[in-house]
């Protein structure tokens, strides 16, 4: 069965390369049909599973995961339902339904979301499908660095992707140790709200967080998946945080470059090389994920933006204590 995800684009960015001194690379994921490269992934699971006989789709996810299934499911023709926390915007919802998936709205947060979706999935007729904690999603994922390979002659010295429940990650991982490219580290990127996998390679093992405080809510996965851990212990990987700022500047940087629109999540990876962080400095061919995501626009991107900037100013204005 023909994949559903497309092979994208994968271009210099001549710009940022003249100003780093290096040639770096951007793999356009956010041209996706399902606007994010979780169609790759998700796509595979669920053409898998209607193979096996599945007769329909439940993927907890308000946003590009759950987009993505929809887009799978219509293609496919399997009844597709997406349960979402009453926190996924109604732009988001109106989005996903408008694809003819059922759209579920359970819980306040995504783990009472998936609570839900495991609940239905048990008659054992409708296949789970997980945002990012499955083999055959990092198999899909893994697709991306199958089609870099065979995209550029020159090669890439270093990967740098956002991170947030860890299938991005995998997938890249998957697909760099069979393109026998184990020796090229990974830059995995997390706002400062949503540092889970950080929170585990300083602690040495899974940690779950508090609470997720970024304003890129698609990164807030709590608890990394274990298998984005395990590859912390046998591959190179470099695991940084920025701040929303940055993340925000660096989607606005990059809409006024490329004139495309990317989450605030995609804006974490961006800014490695937008903010000219330290951890690329030893890296001259640097391929950067450009993820995408569907929960984007202008507006909200300056409306963000300038709400940064308020709690920065409030934050100055506030005294030293005693």
């Amino acid at each position: 069965m023909r994949p559903l995800h497309i092979t994208t684009p994968l271009l210099p960015h001549d710009a940022l390369s003249a100003s780093l001194g290096k040639a770096v690379l951007l793999k356009l994921e956010s041209l996706q049909p399902s606007g994010s490269f979780k169609l790759r992934g998700i796509g595979r699971l669920c053409q898998r599973a209607m193979e096996a006989g599945t007769r329909q789709f439940i993927c907890p996810s308000g946003g590009n995961a759950g987009f993505a299934a929809a887009v799978a499911g219509r293609a496919l023709g399997v009844p597709t339902t997406i349960v979402v926390p009453h926190s996924t915007p109604e732009s988001v919802r109106r989005q996903i339904a408008a694809l003819g998936a059922s759209v579920v709205v359970h819980g306040a947060v995504w783990d009472e979301a998936n609570e839900e979706a495991l609940r239905r999935c048990g008659t054992g007729e409708a296949t789970y499908v997980p945002p990012f904690d499955h083999p055959d999603i990092w198999d899909g994922n893994a697709t991306l660095i199958d089609e870099a390979v065979a995209q550029t002659e020159d090669g890439f010295d270093v990967v740098v992707c956002a991170v947030g429940g860890g299938g991005l990650m995998c997938g890249v991982m998957e697909g760099l140790h069979r393109n026998k490219l184990a020796h090229v580290p990974v830059i995995a990127v997390e706002t400062e709200g949503a540092a889970s996998l950080h929170a585990a390679v300083n602690a040495d093992k899974l940690v779950t967080l508090p609470a997720i405080t970024t304003i890129a809510t698609t990164l807030g996965a709590k608890r990394v998946a274990p298998a984005a851990f395990e590859w912390t212990r046998r591959h190179v990987v470099h695991s940084v945080t920025v701040s929303d700022t940055q993340a925000l500047d660096s989607c606005l940087q990059f809409a006024d470059d490329l004139r495309i629109l990317v989450e605030p999540a995609c804006g974490a990876a961006l800014a490695v090389a937008y903010q000219g962080l330290d951890v690329l400095a030893p890296y001259r061919r640097p391929l950067l994920v450009v993820c995408g995501g569907i929960a984007v626009d202008l507006a909200k991107l300056v409306t963000w933006r300038e709400e940064q900037a308020s709690r920065r100013a409030i934050a100055r204005d506030v005294p030293a204590g005693p």
